[in-house]
C-alpha cells in the first residue's frame, strides 16, 4: 500500500504511519505481511514528518517515528498493489509516472466512498492478505462505476498553515482510511484496534 502527497512530510506520512500502527493492532506480528509506504511528488528528501502533522499523529496515540521523506519514482506504484494519493492531482501524476497502475490507484476519499458501495457480507477470516488486498481493489476498480460523480476525493495541503489544519487533514485521512483497513482485515479487526479507532476519530 503506497500513500502519495506532495512533499511527503504531512498528509501520507500520517496515513502511512496510522495504517501501520492500526494493522499492528488489528493484527499483530502478521501486520508485517503488508508493506505500507509513502512518497511525494516533490518530497522533501529525508525531512522527518512535519511537526504539526506529527503532533496531530500523536494526538491520536501514534507517534511519527524515524520518518523520512523520500521522492515517488515511477518503481513505486509499478509494484504497489494499491496506491492511494491525497488529491487527484497526485492520482494524474503517478498515473504518468505508471499508466498500468490505473486500476489500482485512487485518492484516499474516493476508494473510502467506493467501499460503502461494496458488498457488506464479512468475508472469511484468512491469513491470504495478499489474495485479500487483490480482492478488495479489483472491487473498488469495478465500483467506481457505480459512484455518482461530484465528490470532493481531496485532503487538502496543511503546509504552511495552522496546526488546527494539520489537525483537520488528519481527521480526514482516519475517516477514509479506517474504512478500508477493516475491509482489508475482515472479522480479524481487535477490540484494541476498534478502540484505536474510536481515540483517532475523537482525537481531533
Amino acid at each position: 500500500m503506497l500513500f502519495v502527497c506532495t512533499g511527503n512530510i504531512c498528509r501520507s506520512a500520517f496515513a502511512q504511519r496510522l495504517g501501520r500502527e492500526w494493522l499492528r493492532e488489528a493484527l499483530g506480528e502478521k501486520a508485517d505481511a503488508f508493506d505500507i509506504s509513502s512518497a511525494g511528488t516533490r518530497a522533501v528528501v529525508g525531512s522527518a514528518m512535519h511537526p504539526d502533522t506529527a503532533l496531530a499523529l500523536r494526538g491520536i496515540g501514534v507517534e511519527a517515528g524515524e520518518f523520512r521523506a523520500r521522492q515517488l519514482i515511477a518503481a513505486h506504484p509499478a509494484v504497489s498493489d494499491l496506491v492511494l494519493t491525497m488529491t487527484q492531482s497526485h492520482r494524474r501524476h503517478v498515473l504518468g509516472l505508471a499508466p498500468r497502475a490505473l486500476a489500482r490507484t485512487f485518492t484516499l476519499r474516493e476508494a473510502a466512498a467506493l467501499v460503502d458501495l461494496l458488498d457488506e457480507s464479512p468475508a472469511e477470516p484468512s491469513d491470504d492478505f495478499a489474495g485479500r488486498a487483490r480482492d478488495l481493489v479489483a472491487a473498488l476498480a469495478d465500483a467506481r462505476s457505480r459512484r455518482e460523480r461530484g465528490g470532493d476525493d481531496d485532503v487538502p495541503d496543511p503546509i504552511n498553515q495552522a496546526p488546527e489544519v494539520h489537525e483537520y487533514a488528519g481527521e480526514l485521512i482516519v475517516d477514509a482510511l479506517l474504512p478500508l483497513l477493516r475491509r482489508l482485515v475482515g472479522e480479524r479487526t481487535t477490540a484494541s484496534a476498534e478502540a484505536a479507532v474510536q481515540d483517532a476519530t475523537a482525537g481531533g
